[in-house]
């Protein structure tokens, strides 16, 4: 694999640092991503979806009801 260095704007370089974080993938990878879509790379790969991006979330909340998104009871007085 060949090595480049890039300079960046501070805010650009912000930028694709939380773009990196809430991809959980590097830096170089983005670079990599984008670069292949902005020379037309013939193999693109699919883009990342929403359940891709919570996967990890799933399960993580403790001693929470099984049914909290569908029974309407854990919904009495929401929004108000």
């Amino acid at each position: 694999m060949t090595t480049v260095t890039v300079k960046l704007p501070e805010e650009l370089g912000l930028r694709l640092a939380v773009a990196a974080k809430r991809r959980q993938i590097n830096k170089s990878e983005i670079i990599r991503q984008l670069l292949e879509q902005g020379l037309g790379a013939t193999s693109q790969q699919p883009p990342v979806s929403c359940y891709d991006l919570a996967k990890d979330l799933c399960g993580s909340v403790k001693n929470a009801p099984r049914d909290l998104s569908t029974n309407k009871r854990h919904f009495e007085g929401f929004g108000q």
